[in-house]
């Protein structure tokens, strides 16, 4: 398996002779470079923000020495790809709306521009310096000595580091092995530094902790992107369906009506009266199934008609008192119809219930929906009701199902889901 970063490199005993330690010399060269680079613009905009403050063109200087921080933490998230492949995410939200001003708005305002100006300084002020010295300790002092003989060669003595003079074939070539041995060991302080300033730059401009905020935040997004997508699929079968094979069935139905009255009393009449007795309750069925894929009343009319159509044909006398300020979105009409019919099915199923009622309204940004029965109670989420897999539909639209069923009864549910008002 090969190692992911610098850190897991360093681990393994064939580091010295990998690519790894010269990534690292290439990454704090890259850093000490750019760090004077940021160093120079840093000190020429306090300057030209200082001598032309009077004249106020050294509030832009100074929300242009801000802003800085952004491209030099885009160049860091780069070059951290040299020592720590993972992604390094851009933390910064697109705005909301267009122009120079909203955007500006938007990043001035965020924790990230300020910690990313935060990341310049400290990169203009200690880090870069930092990365220079663990360059010519780990790599250009080695080198050096490891050259003796080809200074000797060139130059008929080599002054080793500014130290020792060396002026014998011998000597030279111990200091050639010396400096190999040196360069071993400046390959692991360059591996070192160049993993903790790589853990430090991630911790200031990309911190582990944002990029797990973002990917939960993806993915309560993707879970609600399904949501619609699986009722937009619900609602094309439900379409198809009652467009196409019910239609079908109901002139397959009407052509066996026709057949019946026109044949003759015989073998035949009484098999097209078994036919049509057939494609009716098939007719049925398909009608009966249509409405649970997704009834075409919640469709055109909304969630109160809906569930004052699941209330009628409930077993059970149900009482509904809603009261919405109109239409919700489709996938929180859908979760709350159906959590509805599937406890209006238990209460006729299992709970004994004489009577019950579904209330309900909207308030605060959430829906509440309250189905309560006089029964028995005892009733379980998890027992078999089927209000488990409806308690998770709810959950991926932020919201929660609770279920009171002490023995002896009522039994309450409620559903919470926050939403709006479509518009």
């Amino acid at each position: 398996m090969h190692p992911q970063n610098v850190w897991q490199a360093l681990s393994r005993p064939g580091y010295p002779l990998s690519a790894w330690p010269w990534r690292s010399a290439g990454y704090l060269l890259t850093g000490a470079v750019t760090g004077v680079v940021v160093l120079v613009g840093i000190v020429l905009s306090a300057v030209a923000g200082g001598v032309l403050a009077l004249a106020l063109v050294g509030l832009p200087l100074l929300l242009c020495t801000v802003l800085a921080g952004i491209p030099v933490a885009a160049l860091e998230r780069l070059r951290l790809r040299l020592v720590d492949p993972e992604p390094a995410p851009d933390p910064h939200v697109p705005p909301g709306d267009p122009g120079l001003r909203a955007w500006l708005a938007t990043r001035l305002r965020e924790r990230a521009t300020w910690r990313e100006f935060g990341h310049a300084l400290l990169f203009a002020g200690l880090l870069w310096p930092v990365d220079a010295l663990a360059l010519a300790v780990g790599l250009l002092c080695p080198l050096t000595v490891v050259a003796t003989p080809a200074f000797l060669a060139a130059f008929g003595e080599a002054k080793v580091l500014k130290m020792w003079l060396v002026t014998t074939w011998p000597a030279a070539f111990g200091f050639a092995l010396l400096g190999l041995v040196l360069l071993v060991l400046g390959a692991c302080l360059l591996g070192v530094v160049a993993g903790a300033r790589a853990g430090l730059t991630r911790l200031l401009i990309a911190p582990r902790e944002a990029v797990l905020g973002a990917r939960v935040v993806e993915l309560a997004r993707s879970r609600v992107r399904l949501v619609d997508a699986f009722e937009a699929e619900r609602r094309r079968i439900e379409r198809d369906l009652h467009d196409g094979a019910q239609q079908r069935l109901v002139a397959l139905t009407m052509t066996l009506g026709l057949a019946r009255l026109d044949a003759p009393p015989g073998p035949l009449a009484d098999q097209l009266a078994k036919a049509h007795e057939e494609a009716g309750t098939a007719l049925a069925e398909l009608r009966e199934l249509i409405h649970g894929i997704h009834p075409k009343v919640l469709a055109d009319y909304g969630l109160e008609a809906a569930v004052a159509d699941a209330a009628d044909r409930s077993a059970v006398p149900v009482d509904v008192h809603l009261e919405l300020p109109g239409r919700l979105s489709q996938a929180v009409e859908a979760a709350a119809y159906f959590v509805v019919c599937e406890a209006l099915a238990n209460v006729g199923r299992h709970s004994g219930a004489s009577r019950a009622e579904v209330s309900g309204g909207h308030r605060d940004g959430r829906l509440f929906l309250l189905v309560r029965d006089d029964g028995r109670g005892g009733a379980r989420a998890g027992a078999g009701s089927g209000l488990t897999g409806l308690a998770d539909r709810v959950s991926v639209l932020d919201g929660r199902l609770s279920l009171s069923s002490p023995p002896g009864g009522p039994t309450l549910l409620r559903v919470e889901i926050p939403c709006e008002p479509a518009s």
